[in-house]
């Protein structure tokens, strides 16, 4: 079947299981109405009252300041039925003394057996469990915050939101505390958070921006205390209500020292003996004002960084593989340029940015091949000045075999503007060592402004200089997007000139234009309610590539309908016809010969799903058949999940294509096993292992790590690497283990 014909039937059975009767016409109204009537409540506002007795952070609400005064209730469903009320009240508090700002809670419950919990470690998944969470606007600019959420047995997560979620920051800790009691009625909990953990303007009117989320999993619920439509989550801070009553003057700085010692043993795949490592750094961050951190880094070392899965790569373009790095991930949000969604249910983490992200921090201390390279020393600055956000790194990187060192400097400046936008600039720049003529400086502009109606529009351009391109040393990316319950529509363009290069960044192609719309709809027809469905999406992503001179480069077009059942579980189908035009041979596998230059179409069907997550079991699958390249290809993608308990998590994986190319000798098998499991022995011990198979090169490699919190931001870190080949060679393991130790002293 054409792709001519085969979009048009998918888009017109996805239109008629959207609009099948005027009954579901008219819920679909409905909902729009109460999104519009959510968007227009007065901003809810809450005082928080001064302790008047010390605080025991038990969970069991015993203090006065708790019975005394009247708690924040009222929360509104986003989730199954937005705008009314959660099915099970909650009651919230917050007080403060001179050190900490205070968070109280009691979540009734009709049914506390219910009450689901499926992880204790740090920065737990809280998708898949009963979790209550509270972000922080402290500057009270509706668009900055910091989260801290946690379950019925008082894990800890926290995240540092930046610009209502565009960019989000799993990675960023504080030190802080929370306890919890489970009750016959539900569960309680206490949060105790450090005004030193957090930055803010004590020159303000002593007024935050703050508000309360609850999700309730075995009901798939989730509410708000100030309201926000299902279309959007937590980090919708223009939404939040107000907290009022803080005082002027409280602790806002923070001085903190981690130094570590590093012990370990190498031995390379294939070598011959072990090589001893003996590394001492020192970590210091400190709040310059109340609003500025800089951070300090001194012979840093990522060694207990979680390693990177495997994947197969069918593209002619090299993996994305996130950045994981602690001193790079905390405030991160502040260099990323580009159009993300903001904080919209169905894109919870930012996009990848994949055919160009700006500022790729893993450029920085990562060679080409995946191999770390010595980071002499750096320094961050981070926050909020004088009405602008900044965000300046500088570092330097030692030499590695063929890599030679260099000098790293980016610098970020943003200042809101109107109600809810922004503009800023960024510059960027890699020297050599003492290499007059070994550099690459990346400069630009960049806007978001938002306007009435959730409408979006985000911009940037882009310069580049390097030694001996004057010419298409350009990029520029403009996008309109209308985030909407019911209808959610982007279209834009991004253009990389052929002179363009940023050593800082990642992306695939220059010398290209790209066409891009991502378009949907989310009905909820109650017929599919009754069947116990939720919501209906159907959607295209569609993205078309060309030349400078208009010739096509490439095009995906992702086509395909969506269901969303009330118990969490999904299923999609799509159609994606691909072209793809190549001006070099690749090799997408060795045991074929390359794949010569020309143009490829070819057309992929594909269904993916999910079982409902919360559950002990959970099995997630993909399956596509169609082209590839020249010929077909049948690929299997597969996770098994088992929780006999919330402290045990394992998991099997498969990614199998079998495919067959118009090339001499060009059928091959592409696998991939891999195996997880991680244990948590309390909320402060835990220990992971992740396992990896190449039947092909027949490949193994394993990663267990161990960390051990032994005080807050200190931990103890035990890694096992090992690497070897059953290929019957005889060739050596390479094999590792190290030990770390961080010791954070605050003042």
């Amino acid at each position: 079947m054409t792709l001519r014909v085969t979009i048009p039937i998918l888009c017109l059975a996805a239109a008629v299981l959207a609009a099948p009767s005027s009954l579901d016409a008219q819920d679909d109204a409905a909902g729009s109405a109460r999104s519009r009537d959510l968007r227009e409540l007065a901003r809810p506002s809450l005082l928080a009252v001064p302790v008047a007795e010390p605080i025991r952070l038990d969970g069991r609400l015993e203090e006065r300041v708790w019975r005394d005064n009247p708690a924040a209730g009222g929360f509104l469903q986003a989730e199954p039925r937005e705008g009314e009320p959660v099915t099970e009240e909650t009651e919230v508090w917050v007080a403060f003394d001179e050190d900490n700002l205070y968070v109280a809670a009691r979540l009734h419950d009709s049914d506390p057996s219910g009450v689901m919990v499926n992880d204790i470690r740090k920065d737990f998944d809280d998708n898949s469990q009963d979790v209550f969470s509270v972000i922080l606007d402290t500057f009270a600019d509706h668009r900055n915050g910091y989260v801290f959420m946690t379950n019925p047995e008082g894990a800890r997560g926290d995240r540092q939101v930046a610009n209502e979620g565009r960019e989000i920051n799993t990675s960023w800790d504080a030190v802080w505390s929370v306890e919890t009691q489970r009750t016959q009625d539900g569960w309680t909990l206490e949060m105790a958070i450090p005004f030193r953990a957090l930055r803010f303007d004590a020159r303000g009117e002593g007024r935050w921006g703050i508000n309360f989320s609850r999700t309730i999993r075995r009901k798939n619920e989730t509410g708000y205390w100030a309201p926000i439509p299902r279309s959007y989550n937590l980090m919708r801070l223009s939404l939040a209500g107000d907290l009022r009553g803080l005082p002027a003057g409280v602790k806002g700085r923070d001085l903190r020292a981690k130094p570590f010692g590093l012990a370990g043993t190498v031995r390379e795949t294939g070598g011959k003996g072990f090589d001893q490592k003996l590394e001492l750094g020192l970590d210091v961050k400190y709040g310059l004002t109340r609003g500025l951190t800089l951070d300090l880094a001194a012979n840093p070392d990522f060694a207990q960084v979680e390693a990177d899965e495997q994947k197969v790569n069918l593209t002619q373009f090299s993996l994305f593989f996130q950045e994981k790095r602690e001193f790079f991930l905390e405030n991160s949000g502040l260099f990323y340029v580009g159009d993300a969604a903001r904080n919209n249910r169905i894109n919870l983490q930012p996009t990848p940015d994949e055919d160009l992200l700006l500022f790729f921090s893993r450029r920085i201390g990562v060679n080409d091949g995946g191999q770390a390279l010595p980071i002499r020393g750096g320094a961050r600055l981070t926050g909020q000045v004088a009405g602008l956000e900044v965000g300046a790194i500088a570092m330097r990187t030692g030499d590695l075999d063929e890599t030679p060192g260099s000098d790293f400097t980016v610098l970020r400046l943003r200042r809101n503007v109107l109600s809810a936008s922004d503009v800023g600039a960024i510059f960027m720049m890699r020297r050599g060592v003492e290499v007059n003529d070994d550099y690459n400086r990346v400069y630009g502009v960049d806007s978001n402004m938002r306007f009435p109606g959730e409408v979006d529009w985000s911009s940037y351009l882009i310069r580049t200089d390097a030694p001996g391109v004057s010419n298409g040393n350009y990029a520029f990316r403009t996008s309109l997007n209308r985030e909407g319950n019911f209808l959610h529509v982007k279209a834009g363009v991004l253009e990389l000139g052929e002179g363009f290069r940023n050593d800082l960044g990642y992306y695939r192609r220059t010398g290209v234009r790209k066409w891009f719309t991502d378009a949907g709809l989310r009905p909820r027809p109650a017929w599919f309610r009754r069947l116990g469905g939720r919501e209906i999406h159907p959607h295209m992503t569609w993205s078309y590539y060309e030349d400078l001179g208009g010739r096509m480069a490439a095009k995906k077009l992702h086509t395909a309908t969506s269901f969303f059942l009330e118990s969490g579980a999904w299923l999609e189908v799509s159609a994606n016809p691909n072209y793809q035009r190549i001006d070099a041979p690749f090799t997408i596998d060795k045991r074929v010969d390359p794949i010569p230059s020309g143009g490829y179409h070819w057309n992929e069907w594909m269904v993916r799903g999910s079982t409902d997550e919360s559950r002990r079991v959970v099995l997630n699958a993909t399956g596509i058949v169609g082209g590839l390249w020249s010929g077909t290809q049948k690929t299997v993608q597969a996770s098994f999940i088992a929780r006999p308990t919330y402290r045990l998590e394992a998991s099997l994986g498969l990614h199998r294509t079998a495919a067959e190319l118009d090339l001499p000798e060009a059928e091959f098998v592409k696998t991939f096993w891999t195996g997880k499991a991680s244990y948590s022995f309390s909320r402060s011990m835990f220990v992971d292992a992740l396992v990896q198979y190449d039947p092909a090169t027949r490949q193994y490699n394993s990663n267990v790590r161990f960390n051990f919190i032994h005080h807050p931001l200190s931990d103890l870190y035990v890694v096992w690497n090992e690497q070897r080949f059953f290929t019957g060679q005889d060739i050596v393991p390479g094999r590792s283990l190290t030990v770390k130790l961080t010791q954070m002293v605050a003042f």
